[in-house]
């Protein structure tokens, strides 16, 4: 959901580029390819995830971690509502990756690749 969220972002920057008046075209492009370059990223954690590869669970952490960074001045600036919903979601997932049933998903043997 993380994913689609920031591949939601990403489209409608670049649309608003087009659409919209914009100060720095330079940063409009670096913001769009950051934001399309992370919902890739993050889709592919997700999907691996969904594979049982173990290196996800690490990369789903420090992509919570930036979360909680985000929302936290969010929330101390008197924004609830938005902080809230930029806390919450982090929270519950990293709770969630190191609950036994994950972990033991993630570290299942059998699998023709165990570095992975």
């Amino acid at each position: 959901m993380e994913a689609l969220a920031l591949g939601v972002a990403g489209v409608w920057s670049v649309i608003s580029m087009f659409t919209q008046p914009i100060f720095s075209l330079a940063s409009a492009i670096f913001l769009s390819v950051l934001l399309l370059g992370l919902a890739v990223g993050l889709s592919a954690v997700a999907l691996n995830a969904y594979r049982g590869f173990r290196w996800t669970r690490s990369a789903a952490f420090v992509w919570q971690l930036l979360m909680v960074a985000i929302a936290t001045p969010t929330l101390l600036e008197g924004n609830i509502a938005l902080g809230l919903v930029l806390l919450l979601p982090p929270l519950a997932v990293a709770f969630f990756l190191f609950t036994p049933k994950v972990v033991a998903f993630s570290l299942r043997a059998g699998t023709s690749n165990k570095v992975l």
